[in-house]
């Protein structure tokens, strides 16, 4: 990426997918990097701005994760914050404690002083805060710029150098005008004049991906989901038929899925690919069968895609690029992106075997976070009902069942899904809702039907609104829908006899249930 960039230096904290894609609201582009990134590493980047994660650490122990003083001393400006703005004013020599009152929550900020970082906002606003530690004394050269009933220092700054604290996180929406900040901050005391834009991005990728392949043969992994549709599409109208489409029937599909793909992708439908269709429910289910363990399942599934790959590359020929569909978030979740831990190893990621049999794999929509890849895909003119589908996980049910895998058990969530969403659609809450699924859980209890004991399977519904998939909020589904959906479960699904409904946010769950 060649164009102006802000970078983000994750110290474990929770929330460092969400930073970098506020700043890329601001149409700034945005990556992460481990507090572990050598300093030359990050000087070579030319950087316009630094963001400085939080974590879960106390920046004064002696373990803590750190960074060295010289990064301040670049001349670039620094925002930190939480454990990233406790951590500056340690190393700068102010002092940071345990704090006497821990403060978790919406809380009330008091603006004190005029800052470039509070342009426009409100002197009385509401922040989200989250730490045990406290800044007790700043840094000198820094002036404290804005406080709290218990945190005497919630913001503060060195504006000669550039350098600024908050104690909050702008980045979530609970900090009602957290946007303004960070757009403050990477416009204003960064200089960034935000030429991230999605259609240069299209262009630029397509003349790259052209001259990659050159006369090449490229396999693209097309699972009828958002993102390996865009990567596919993308990939056709750069190289057109060096390009095959493969689309793996795993067995783990929603109910009639792989047909309505084939209808969208295959010869009858409305692109011209090569497309070829691989039905291998079997040897998917022989893999899984009796692994119960998460992230055991994801790599399964993640290792039979690519031998599968490798099989039909040999029927075609000599093919020397794999595409997949991988974006942002599945590269910082799989623990490759920055600091964080790995919450989940995905397929196409951390899920891929040590040895791939192609020359190389091409991830055209890699840097790009869920809502910037349906933006990709309107400007290669995708039409709409395809661009904004319902996502679905490439390890498809085999992460909406806890637990072992099996054709009944896939049945099972097949039809409970199937019911799920039709009662969503006619009840015209589709538009509304993020995203909504069925999951099995691996409870089974007793229950009594037509005057007989029953022990089976507990259904657990799953519907949440999200923005950017990396927060999310239970969705409110009126109860009358919930009870006739319950109801269809139960009278039509063999091996049910309990529907609940899910109602945890993201965090502390993941959207997915494995």
């Amino acid at each position: 990426m060649d164009q102006e960039k802000v970078i983000v230096i994750d110290f474990g904290g929770q929330y460092n997918q969400l930073v970098a894609r506020r700043v890329r609201e601001c149409n700034v582009y945005c990556e992460i990097y481990s507090y572990r990134t050598d300093l030359e590493e990050i000087k070579a980047m030319k950087p316009k701005g630094i963001i400085l994660t939080g974590g879960p650490n106390s920046c004064y122990e002696a373990d803590a994760p750190t960074y060295q003083k010289e990064l301040f001393k670049l001349g670039i400006p620094i925002l930190g914050l939480c454990y990233g703005a406790q951590l500056m004013t340690l190393i700068l020599g102010g002092q940071v404690e345990s704090a006497p009152v821990r403060e978790y929550g919406k809380t009330k900020v008091l603006i004190d002083e005029d800052s470039p970082l509070f342009k426009n906002v409100s002197k009385t606003t509401v922040c989200w805060m989250s730490h045990f530690d406290y800044i007790s004394r700043p840094a000198p050269g820094f002036t404290v710029t804005a406080h709290t009933a218990d945190c005497p220092v919630a913001a503060a700054e060195d504006r000669d150098r550039n350098l600024y604290a908050i104690q909050f996180h702008p980045e979530v929406l609970h900090t009602k005008e957290g946007i303004k900040m960070l757009y403050n901050f990477v416009k204003g005391v960064c200089g960034c004049t935000g030429d991230w834009q999605m259609e240069r991005f299209v262009e630029k990728s397509i003349e790259e991906i052209r001259k990659k392949v050159g006369t090449g043969k490229v396999l693209c992994a097309l699972s009828g989901g958002v993102d390996s549709s865009v990567a596919a599409v993308m990939l056709s109208k750069a190289i057109g038929n060096q390009l095959t489409c493969v689309f793996v029937d795993h067995g783990l599909l929603r109910k009639n899925e792989g047909d309505e793909v084939e209808a969208v992708f295959g010869p009858q439908g409305n692109y011209e690919l090569n497309f070829i269709r691989v039905n291998a429910q079997e040897r998917f289910y022989v893999k899984l069968a009796g692994v119960k363990e998460p992230e055991r399942k994801r790599k399964i599934i993640g290792e039979e895609f690519i031998r599968v790959f490798e099989e039909e590359a040999k029927k075609i020929g000599t093919v020397d690029f794999l595409v997949q569909g991988t974006i942002y978030p599945d590269v910082v979740e799989s623990g490759l992106g920055g600091e964080s831990a790995v919450i989940k190893s995905h397929h196409n990621v951390g899920g891929l075997p040590d040895y791939v049999d192609f020359k190389e794999i091409i991830e055209p929509l890699r840097n790009l976070f869920k809502d910037e890849v349906r933006k990709a895909g309107l400007e290669l003119g995708i039409p709409e009902y395809l661009v904004f589908r319902q996502p679905f996980p490439g390890p498809g049910l085999g992460v909406r069942i806890v637990g072992d895998v099996t054709a009944d058990k896939v049945r099972i969530v097949q039809d409970a899904d199937a019911i799920f969403r039709e009662e969503v659609a006619k009840a015209g809450l589709e538009p509304a809702i993020g995203q909504y699924f069925a999951a099995l859980t691996d409870m089974r209890s007793v229950g009594v039907m037509g005057d007989e004991r029953t022990y089976d399977y507990a259904v657990a519904l799953r519907a949440v609104n999200t923005v950017d998939f990396m927060t999310a909020e239970a969705a409110e589904i009126p109860f009358g829908v919930l009870q006739k959906v319950m109801g269809r479960i139960i009278n039509e699904v063999g091996g049910v006899n309990r529907v609940f409904y899910d109602l945890t946010s993201k965090p502390p769950a993941t959207i997915e249930f494995e």
